[in-house]
């Protein structure tokens, strides 16, 4: 199959979407034995065009039969049988499977993101970044004048995009203060199949030898946010992606800034000051560098639906050594610190679009018995 054909593919898909069906990928994979077809539904593809392009061009080159077909009738929103299907503990997440979600569920989530950034969810490209700060989408659209935003005033958790024809540009994505919008955005995000999210905001400096305007790169995550612990337990391990943490150090290195390697606390209370006894024992005994609202949460749905994520954070405070985040400081530290942060992670995010223009390994992140797509590692049968 050549890429003419997969366009084709592409095409028909369209067109049963746009006649009310949900259209359904079959995969014959001649080199599995345990599991040689897989399957999946879908609603609105032309939403990730760009990555199923991708991925089924390279699941066409290893030797598969791609064919797609109307599955059945697409549902409305106010048809009770559509909240019944987006119910995830009715379904086996780690199960084998075409793809993570089902048509119900892609279709939900993309008209929320609409609704929360405020622009279409074809917009977003593989590469997203969170921030919780609007300084950082100003640095953004300085960087990008081209980058498109929001078409109403107003929304919550505006969105920005570099686009790039095939995808592969970078959107930014402003989820506000606190684990519940970051949680959020991240639940919707999922099904769009991102190569990377990372989490670029700022956080309390733990150490007395950070400095305001210092680095934080995550290299583990204390989870005190709370907002996911009844889908995935605390005694899961969540680590960043050992790969997109490896450029984002190497960018570190490059720019010659002041960082450090470490476990990030994220919590779920923005005055946790007020009542510090156990949240401090809890960060001295996981021997915590910095404390912020968002990035495990980010983490935690990151290692959930299967996406590369990593956090680097910035030091704005330190609350435990006489150096509060107050206004003037504030407003001066962020004017300095926004377009270097921003820079940093975008040049990492430039290194893995070369070095890894099918995506980074997806072998890592997923369980031993789904493909979830992709075709590059044919010993995972």
């Amino acid at each position: 199959m050549d890429d003419h054909s997969v366009e084709e593919l592409l095409d028909e898909l369209d067109a049963v979407d746009a006649d009310g069906w949900y259209p359904a990928i079959d995969v014959e994979r001649p080199w599995s034995t345990a599991n040689p077809r897989i399957t999946g539904e879908f609603a609105r593809p032309d939403a990730i065009r760009p990555y199923l392009r991708r991925e089924l061009s390279a699941l066409a080159k290893a030797g598969a039969t791609v064919t797609v077909r109307a599955s059945r009738p697409a549902l409305k929103f106010d048809d009770p049988g559509f909240f019944d299907a987006l119910d995830e503990d009715r379904v086996d997440l780690r199960g084998k499977k075409l793809f993570l979600f089902g048509p119900e569920r892609m279709a939900l989530s993309l008209d929320r993101l609409s609704h929360y950034c405020g622009t279409p969810a074809e917009y977003f490209q593989r590469h997203i970044l969170f921030t919780n700060y609007a300084m950082h989408v100003e640095s953004f659209r300085e960087r990008f004048p081209g980058a498109e935003g929001p078409s109403r005033p107003g929304v919550q958790m505006p969105a920005w995009h570099h686009r790039a024809p095939d995808g592969t540009g970078v959107s930014l994505v402003n989820i506000g203060v606190g684990p519940s919008n970051a949680k959020t955005i991240t639940d919707h995000l999922a099904v769009l199949r991102p190569d990377t999210m990372v989490m670029i905001g700022h956080c309390g400096g733990l150490r007395n030898h950070q400095a305001l305007g210092d680095f934080v790169l995550a290299t583990a995550y204390q989870r005190a946010d709370h907002v996911l612990d009844e889908v995935l337990p605390l005694d899961i391990p969540v680590i960043p992606n050992h790969r997109l943490n490896t450029a984002l150090l190497d960018g570190l290195d490059a720019a010659r800034a002041r960082y450090r390697l470490g476990v990030v606390h994220t919590t779920d209370n923005r005055n946790w000051e007020l009542n510090q006894r156990r949240t401090l024992a809890m960060m001295k005994s996981a021997r915590c560098i910095a404390v912020d609202m968002e990035s495990a949460t980010i983490a935690a749905n990151g290692f959930r639906y299967r996406i590369p994520n990593a956090t680097l954070l910035c030091v704005s405070d330190k609350p435990l050594h006489a150096e509060p985040k107050l206004s003037d400081g504030a407003r001066s530290f962020y004017e300095a610190s926004k377009r270097h942060h921003l820079d940093i992670a975008l040049s990492a995010l430039d290194r893995v679009r070369r070095e890894y223009p099918d995506g980074l390994p997806n072998q890592e992140l997923r369980a031993a018995d789904e493909p979830l797509l992709g075709a590059e590692d044919q010993s995972a049968r």
